[in-house]
This record gives C-alpha cells, structure tokens and sequence, in this order.
C-alpha cells in the first residue's frame, strides 16, 4: 500500500484517511460530496465513501472498521441505535438521545456521539433565532426527532411532541423530562388538539420523513393550520421545496428547508474527526449541486 503513516485507528493507515457513511440504503446521499468538498478545499488527504450495510452485517462492519483503521464514521438508518452496542464509549451527546451518528475512531478506540440534535438547532437557530422560551411543536418521535427534541429542550423551549402512536410519543417526553428536568406536552397527530395547539406554537418542527421524495404530495400539517407568526422546519431536504413548506409559505409564515442541518451536523462531525471547523458555505454549495445534479 507504499509508505505507511501512523492513522487514528487500531492499525497504520496508509497516507489517505478514510472516512465512512454506514446504513441501508445509502445511494442517495449528499454525505460524500459534502466531506470530499472540504477535504479538497483544506488540502486534506482524505477520502469519504458511502457504503451500504445491511443490518445482519452490522457487527462484522465495526470489526472492519477496527482492523482497517477507518478514520472515522457517520451512521445513518438503520444502524443508529444498534450500533451504540458495538462501541468502546458513548459521548454524552449520544447517550443523552439514545442513538449515534458519528463515530470517531481514536487510537482504536470507537467513541459514538450524536451531533443530528445540535446541527438541526444550529441550522434553526441561524435562520430564526434563539428557540429559548419559545412554544415549539415536534411532529414525529423517531430517530430523528429524539435528537432535535433533546436538543430544543435543552436549550430552553417549551416543547409539545405529536405524533401517529401515543405511546411512543409519551415515551419520549418521559424521556426528555427525566433526563433534562424538563416538562414535555404530547399530543395526537390529525387531532383537535393538535390544531388548538398550532394557534399559539412559534415554531413547527417536521421531524418525520412525511414528504420526502417520492411522496412529495404528502404533509402532515396545512395551511389552515399554521400562522404568520410562526416559522416552519422541515427537516426533509429530497426535495428542498416539500409540501408542508409550500403550505407554510401560503399561510405567510416562515419556512425552512432540511439542508441546514444536515450541513450542521456534518461540520460537527468534521469537528470531532479532525479537530478543524468545517467551511460551512463550502459544504452547503457542494450539497446544493448535487441535489441540482440529481434532478436533471
């Protein structure tokens, strides 16, 4: 493999250092050109590659990892819970949620973290403010949506949770509430109180995959149901324009599109990786013409 030069992982690394996404499926991901961006733009000798790995196989990729010495990895669906069991330790980011979407590869040891929470507020935040204090309403309880759920909480809004099954949405709250000391509301989707709740919430939060390509006619929440004062996020990003955000704007309120924080959460993951803050415009540009590359 020619000269060999000391990596992060358990064994030498030579010259490249290798970065991975993991789950199934992985084809259409903005991951790789994200990453391969940057490491072009800093002159960093490093490679990402999207690898897809079914579930059963899962155990066997973590070996691999291991014993090539990978440099690092981010996890996607739907490994981000199971694969905290592989790992050496947990940062608190990723303990807190229960999942992990970033690993890091030190030395051989594998540390988990979660950075979807911090990235979604990032993005949010950038765009629309501080949330702090702010009457936030969470569609979904899934993977997704524990990670921005915490991350709301914690920075100090008032959050009510809604989705499709009751007791996975209470699960959550109590989750949230247990950990954080902080009071959650849970309400049902496609319910009165949900549109009651709508009239007074600052900001709609769709963590659920309601609206993704291809079912790109599908929305959760319309536009009789939103405000002008509030602001919509959608963190579905295929396409950028979802239903919901298009309901949103003809109500006149504010609406955000998923791409911010899926930039975010790849320049902390960059951060854990190399220690180097990440070129925020460069990932998103390159993020930008791949979406574009794609529908044409």
């Amino acid at each position: 493999m020619g000269t060999r030069a000391e990596g992060d992982g358990g064994q030498e690394l030579s010259r490249v250092r290798i970065f991975l996404l993991i789950g199934d499926p992985v084809k259409r991901t903005l991951s790789p050109a994200m990453f391969n961006a940057i490491f072009e733009r800093l002159r960093l000798n490093c490679v990402y590659v999207a690898v897809e790995v079914p579930a059963k196989f899962l155990a066997d990729a973590i070996t691999g990892v291991r014993a090539m010495g990978i440099s690092g990895l981010n996890v996607t669906i739907p490994h981000k819970i199971r694969v905290m069991n592989l790992l050496d330790e947990l940062d608190e980011s990723a303990s807190l949620v229960g999942a992990v979407n970033t690993i890091k590869n030190q030395r051989g040891k594998l540390i988990g973290y979660n950075t979807d929470g911090e990235g979604a507020l990032r993005s949010l935040e950038k765009t629309a403010g501080s949330v702090r204090g702010r009457r936030v309403v969470l569609l979904g309880a899934g993977g997704a949506a524990r990670a921005i759920g915490f991350s709301v909480a914690k920075a100090g809004a008032e959050l009510t949770i809604a989705n499709r099954t009751m007791p996975r949405a209470k699960a959550l709250a109590s989750d949230i509430e247990r950990k954080l000391g902080t009071p959650v509301r849970v309400v049902p989707l496609r319910s009165n109180l949900l549109k009651k709740t709508l009239k007074t919430a600052e900001l709609l939060i769709n963590a659920t995959s309601v609206g993704m390509y291809p079912n790109t006619d599908q929305t959760l929440v319309t536009s009789d149901m939103i405000h002008r004062e509030m602001t919509v996020y959608d963190i579905v990003y295929k396409p950028l324009e979802t239903r919901l955000l298009r309901e949103a704007r003809r109500a006149g309120a504010k609406a955000i599109d998923g791409l911010g924080m899926l930039v975010h959460q790849g320049a902390l993951s960059f951060k854990i990786w190399t220690g180097k803050h990440a070129p925020v415009k460069v990932m998103e540009l390159a993020a930008r013409r791949e979406l574009k590359r794609w529908n044409t």
